[in-house]
């Protein structure tokens, strides 16, 4: 389903840190695979959700069949269905008449159990919804779905009734606070492991701001910076060289 690594930026020596979000992640997967549920996780950008989805959700394979679905502009309906063909790996042509087509989709789905990550899921408006709402109803199939995408997520999943009231479990991602920021960062990277609290909170109120993703672009100037300079630690004047490329 995924690589073993799902860093934003090629960081060699990083780490998936356990954080409070993942380990309650974990469960709600968990608890919604088991349950042939779905469930919604949601928050803005580079807060980790999709690293947290893609290490929980590898680590139900092979037992559980997972299949991944991305989305990078508004799909209808058909669009869904072709997305889908693909995901399962489904022989032959694609049916061209839509009910033949559904008919393709749940003998597919009826066949074992399986879960689908639908990942930036905030680009699905309330027809695609809908259709994954249907594929899930139908009482042959033995899906579960995992939701994953932006605020606009949460709030397109809300305006759907029909679906919202379906969904079992809802996530939402913040920012690390800082107390968490001085606890899982030393974890993250071995620049941070040695490096004073004091420059780490200083990293993070100034560029990072408890976003992940930051925290990894930033690690990656640092990781250059004591390369180029040969020092040895994490210091303030080296932070404010990286923050200039984050300008």
């Amino acid at each position: 389903m995924t690589a073993a690594t799902y860093q934003y930026v090629d960081l060699p020596d990083a780490s998936v840190v356990t954080t409070r979000a993942l380990l309650t992640a974990r469960e709600n997967i968990t608890d919604t695979v088991a349950a042939r549920a779905m469930m919604c996780i949601h928050g803005s950008a580079g807060f980790g959700k999709t690293l947290a989805v893609n290490t929980c959700l590898r680590a139900l394979e092979p037992g559980e069949d997972v299949r991944k679905i991305t989305f990078r502009a508004r799909p209808t309906a058909r669009a869904v269905r072709y997305e889908l063909f693909t995901a399962l790996d489904l022989a032959g042509e694609p049916p061209r008449h839509p009910s033949e087509f559904d008919r393709l989709l749940k003998t597919a789905l009826a066949e074992r159990p399986r879960t689908f990550l639908v990942d930036e899921a905030q680009w699905l408006n309330g027809e695609a919804f809908e259709y994954f709402r249907y594929l899930w109803d139908e009482p042959s199939t033995q899906l579960a779905i995992i939701f994953v995408g932006g605020a606009g997520c949460h709030t397109v999943l809300r305006r759907e009734p029909m679906l919202s009231s379906r969904v079992f479990i809802w996530q939402q991602f913040t920012r690390l606070t800082p107390d968490e920021v001085l606890e899982v960062i030393p974890l993250f990277h071995p620049v941070w492991a040695d490096a004073d609290p004091e420059d780490i909170a200083f990293a993070d109120s100034h560029a990072a701001h408890g976003n992940f993703r930051a925290w990894a672009q930033l690690t990656a100037h640092t990781r250059t910076a004591l390369a180029r300079t040969g020092r040895a630690r994490v210091d303030q004047e080296l932070l404010r060289w990286a923050f200039s490329r984050l300008a």
